[in-house]
């Protein structure tokens, strides 16, 4: 998802998905209030003082919900549906589908980097992949030049901590791939909704 700066120029990739990895026990709470059609006071209630995400200060909360919302609003009900109701590996799916729609730099990386590692029978990502990309990204995308060493270091760990959550790498510390299927829900919706990108990225490891 591009946005603008405050020059109007577009942003290809951002870095506010440092705020969290899929967070899957948190999006659930998420979708079902957005599929409740929840107000503005009723999602303060809910977020702050309900506290229904269990985080130690609201400002973290706050800050984690409004992540998983902007994930989530760019997806049709259909798919808050499958992430409440769906079982782990359906809702697991479902919540990576959002978040490559939302963060390119998420989808590009599985749709670049681990898309090559798994056809050229490389079996791990390392750090070293992971500079690589941004400096690809940086081509595009000169924003990227801004970011802080720490920045690029804590979205490395989003990113392979993803990837960790959604299965393509069995844990962050030894990076080795996976390959997963798609399941068919969310084929289906990610097809009917023509979330071709979304479906490339996420068929990354499938021959």
């Amino acid at each position: 998802m591009a946005v603008q700066d405050k020059n109007n120029r577009t942003k290809i990739y951002t870095g506010d998905i440092v705020a969290g990895s899929l967070l899957i026990a948190e999006s659930r709470k998420i979708a079902q209030l957005l599929l409740n059609n929840v107000n503005e006071d009723q999602w303060h209630q809910a977020i702050i003082v309900d506290n229904i995400l269990q985080k130690r200060s609201p400002v973290t909360a706050k800050r984690q919900a409004l992540l998983i919302k902007n994930r989530l609003t760019l997806m049709e009900p259909a798919l808050w549906e499958l992430i409440c109701k769906g079982n782990n590996d359906i809702s697991v799916q479902a919540l990576l589908a959002a978040a490559i729609k939302y963060s390119r730099l998420v989808g590009d990386f599985l749709d670049q980097v681990m898309r090559e590692h798994w056809r050229t029978f490389k079996p791990v990502i390392s750090v070293k992949d992971w500079k690589y990309f941004i400096e690809i990204c940086a081509q595009s995308d000169p924003h990227v030049l801004e970011w802080r060493e720490s920045t690029r270091a804590k979205l490395k760990q989003v990113v392979f901590r993803i990837l960790a959550e959604s299965s393509y790498i069995d844990s962050t510390r030894s990076g080795k791939i996976q390959p997963v299927i798609v399941l068919s829900e969310i084929r289906k919706y990610l097809t009917r909704h023509s979330e071709e990108y979304v479906l490339r990225c996420m068929q990354a490891t499938q021959q």
